[in-house]
């Protein structure tokens, strides 16, 4: 990581202070770049990346779509479809490397990015009860990380 992150620096293609920040920490995941997935899940909440949760963790919250965290979510097939298949193409685990599925059991199949032992683990000390609540909820990536919906997740 760190060889790649030089390389980048050295060849200018990487310039941003948020992004370097983010590599080093390994705080940047792939944000959704399909048009469909940012439309539809956008609508409701930040299109989370799929790069959070495995391909088994996608199939399940795709396939409980009327039941989706208490809110009917629901569909056309093939919509739905389209969705799910960007989502476990991009997965966790369908990457070479990915910090998020540490303590991540094979047969577990977290259903929220919150329920990852690495997202507890990085927001257990570091978030404040006021910072909590002026959140609103944990799902709520852009209050504290400004660079979210382009992948930076490290420490802003």
């Amino acid at each position: 990581m760190r060889t790649l992150l030089k390389m980048l620096l050295a060849t200018g293609l990487l310039g941003s202070a948020m992004l370097t920040t983010a590599l080093a920490e390994g705080g940047w995941y792939p944000p959704v770049k399909d048009k469909v997935v940012k439309e539809e899940c956008g609508a409701c909440h930040m299109p989370f990346s799929p790069a959070f949760l495995p391909t088994r963790s996608w199939e399940k919250i795709m396939s409980t779509l009327p039941d989706h965290f208490g809110e009917d979510a629901s569909l056309d097939a093939d919509t739905a479809r389209h969705i799910r298949d960007y989502l476990v193409q991009n997965a966790a685990d369908t990457r070479r490397y990915n910090r998020m599925l540490r303590g991540v059991k094979k047969t577990d199949v977290p259903l929220r990015i919150t329920e990852l032992p690495r997202w507890k683990r990085a927001h257990a000390y570091e978030v404040s009860a006021r910072a909590w609540k002026r959140a609103g909820s944990k799902a709520n990536c852009q209050a504290c990380h400004r660079g979210a919906e382009k992948g930076y997740y490290g420490d802003d």
